[in-house]
């Protein structure tokens, strides 16, 4: 199909699109790799797009005070590949690079995926391990918050009127924190049925620290903070991974669809729970 008519503009300053996005009626554009099949199918009808793809200030990763800072439009290809990313924070490279294929890799933006929230993207799991955050921006106001506060509900954010996706703010990895992305693929779009992230420290022979981020299996994703509280004080032990990585469904409101029935994705985010943590485990410095 053929998205209704539209104006466009491609201003070259964040100043100059926060003006063009303070309209009613205007959209961002970054990779627009979920906008423009939801414009053909008609399922949105913005009169106005703003491409933020020329926006120098808006592409780039650098280390500040301990973390990394992601701009909106850097690609999926740009964060896999960056030696930055892939030495400080290794857990988001993963991610990123199972992220559909080369060549969405190569259009699709971080601040597109994150702003946009669909409940199979790869980013969440691993955004949510991370304890990252968000920072927005709009003509008249910044604000910083939780990526956990920010994803709302399926397809929904805490993005308010004329506000976009600035950065993306993650930690700098400790050298022996072992991090993990395991996900089960949906063959033709690339797509998480179930993904799951996970961080693993450990102090004195026990585990001091995991974080457990899902995706696929609800509507929104979520920190598994049962799973976590269950591993942590353990000894890590493939036992110990199995009776913590059965919580992780507890509680969940499933997905079902053509790709899985709820009780299957249950079953999915167990068996990859468990697999993250493993994995997590066995790269720990």
């Amino acid at each position: 199909m053929i998205a209704q008519n539209f104006e466009y503009s491609a201003p070259g300053s964040l100043r100059e699109a926060l003006d063009l996005l303070a309209s009613e009626n205007a959209k961002a554009l970054a990779g627009g790799m979920s906008l423009i099949p939801l414009m053909k199918l008609r399922l949105t009808a913005p009169e106005q797009l703003v491409d933020l793809a020329r926006i120098a200030e808006l592409n780039y990763i650098r280390e500040e005070g301990g973390t990394l800072r992601i701009g909106a439009t850097t690609t999926h290809y740009q964060v896999e590949s960056s030696p930055l990313v892939r030495s400080k924070c290794p857990l988001l490279a993963e991610a990123a690079a199972s992220i559909g294929d080369i060549q969405v890799r190569n259009q699709g933006t971080m601040g597109g995926s994150v702003a946009h929230a669909d409940p199979a993207a790869d980013y969440p799991a691993s955004l949510l391990a991370l304890e990252g955050r968000v920072k927005l921006v709009s003509a008249k106001s910044e604000r910083e918050i939780s990526l956990a506060d920010f994803f709302v509900d399926t397809f929904t954010t805490a993005l308010e009127p004329g506000e976009i996706v600035r950065e993306v703010i993650v930690p700098v990895e400790d050298q022996s924190t072992g991090t993990s992305y395991q996900k089960v693929v949906q063959k033709a779009s690339g797509f998480a049925i179930v993904g799951v992230a996970a961080r693993v420290r450990k102090a004195n022979g026990k585990i001091g620290m995991v974080r457990v981020g899902v995706t696929g299996l609800s509507g929104t994703p979520y920190r598994a903070t049962n799973v976590e509280k269950a591993l942590e004080g353990t000894a890590g032990t493939p036992a110990d991974v199995q009776k913590a990585a059965a919580l992780v469904a507890d509680g969940v409101d499933a997905n079902a669809d053509l790709h899985a029935s709820a009780n299957y994705r249950g079953q999915l985010g167990r068996v990859y729970t468990a697999r993250a943590l493993a994995s997590a485990l066995s790269r720990m410095a």
